[in-house]
This record gives C-alpha cells, structure tokens and sequence, in this order.
C-alpha cells in the first residue's frame, strides 16, 4: 500500500509537473499503550512494532513517518537523519496528557530528534492560546539550543 501510494504520486507529480509533496505513513497512535496493541493482536511491544512500521515505510520509499515521541531516538537509529519524523503527542510541561499516553515535552520532542511536532488540544482549549503557543515555542527552542550545543560538541 505505502509503495502503490508513493508510485501514484511520483507519477501524478511527474505528469502533471507538480512539486512532490512529502508522503508520511502513521506508525502507532500515541493514545495506545502496549496493552491496546496486545487486545489489537499486535504481541510485540509499542517501541518495536513503531520502528518495525517505520522501516517498512523507508523501504516503501515514504520520506518519514508519524509517530510517539517516545520512539524518536530509535527511529533515527534505524532509519537515518534524512527520514522525517512528525511527532504527536506533546504537551507542554505545564498542561495534562488528556487522552495521550506516550508523551513528551516539546523541549524533549525537539531535543530526541523530532523535525516537527503536533501541538492541538493544549493551544486550543488554553484560556490564552497565544500564550500557550508562546510556552511552546519556547520550550522548542530549549530542546533546539541542546542539540545545537551537542553539534558544535560543548556537552
């Protein structure tokens, strides 16, 4: 499905002479757990069956994959810098997890890897959304400042 899907597109943007869009394949929802995979017949655990979908999606060509920030540092292990990773699954510090149960800070999202990430429900339902985007952006650019220093080796 994930090779059909990248075929088509390569083929619609090459005829119709359109840019390429990047094409993402969804690994496991960030509101499951190991125990909703194992009633779902999936035995192996969330982490594993996340990068095994997630080198299926490399290999099918996808540009990267959605995926629990939880699983960044592996995803990038396995499947390399240039493979994209949109992460749900953030919260600020300051907000609840609500029906999410992998979840990590935006600082610790921006920190493991992750090239962009989903933020909804906390900006949506703040009594200040711009201020909760602000805290957010904030807490975005702590994570980016620990790896621009892990970069340039001052760790």
């Amino acid at each position: 499905m994930m090779q059909q899907t990248v075929t088509e597109v390569n083929r619609i943007c090459r005829n119709e002479q359109l840019r390429r869009p990047k094409i993402l394949a969804v690994t496991v929802l960030t509101s499951l757990t190991r125990d909703d995979l194992r009633r779902l017949g999936v035995q192996a655990g969330v982490e594993s069956q996340v990068v095994r979908l997630a080198k299926l999606a490399r290999e099918a060509s996808m540009d990267g994959v959605v995926a629990s920030p939880l699983e960044i540092v592996r995803i990038r292990k396995d499947c390399g810098r240039g493979f994209l990773i949109v992460t749900p699954g953030v919260r600020s510090a300051k907000t609840t997890w609500d029906d999410q149960k992998r979840v990590l800070t935006p600082e610790q999202a921006i920190a493991a890897g992750a090239d962009y990430i989903v933020v909804g429900k906390p900006i949506r339902d703040a009594k200040d959304p711009s201020a909760a985007a602000r805290e957010i952006v904030m807490e975005m650019e702590r994570g980016g400042a620990g790896l621009r220093t892990k970069a340039r080796g001052d760790s």
